[in-house]
């Protein structure tokens, strides 16, 4: 018998999206913050897997949402990581960063309509990286 074939069922592929709210943090007086990983699809059935990060503010009858951030796995360690998260919940280490960087850089653009074009995209990017430290942190195989 010949050992240089392979044969693989195929099926069709399936993804089922979710959302999965795995921290809710106060991280100083007057706010707090809500960590979800969400997985979505691909018109192909791929998985697509974000971290959400979304800032409260108090008020007067509780709290209002004043920042609101997607973050994309921009690749596939990232994804696999991710993934890890919703599984496994936060480690120690995301907990940390998600209130040391994430927080306070998420905390910068509260006021948004008050910066210029070019201080807000320098904030996104402070954002994203501080997202991605956080994705990163878990130890994953691809």
């Amino acid at each position: 018998m010949s050992t240089n074939i392979s044969v693989v069922p195929v099926g069709v592929k399936k993804c089922k999206p979710f959302l999965l709210e795995v921290m809710v943090f106060a991280p100083e007086s007057g706010y707090k913050f809500q960590v979800s990983v969400e997985k979505s699809c691909t018109p192909t059935a791929d998985p697509l897997w974000k971290l959400v990060f979304d800032l409260y503010k108090r008020n007067s009858d509780g709290f209002d949402q004043i920042v609101h951030v997607s973050y994309k796995a921009d690749n596939p360690t990232e994804a696999k990581a991710i993934e890890a998260t919703a599984i496994e919940g936060m480690t120690e280490k995301q907990a940390e960063l998600l209130i040391n960087k994430v927080h306070p850089a998420v905390k910068e653009v509260e006021n948004a309509n008050n910066l210029s074009a070019a201080e807000l995209e320098a904030k996104k990017a402070k954002i994203k990286k501080a997202m991605s430290k956080v994705a990163n942190a878990v130890a994953v195989e691809v």
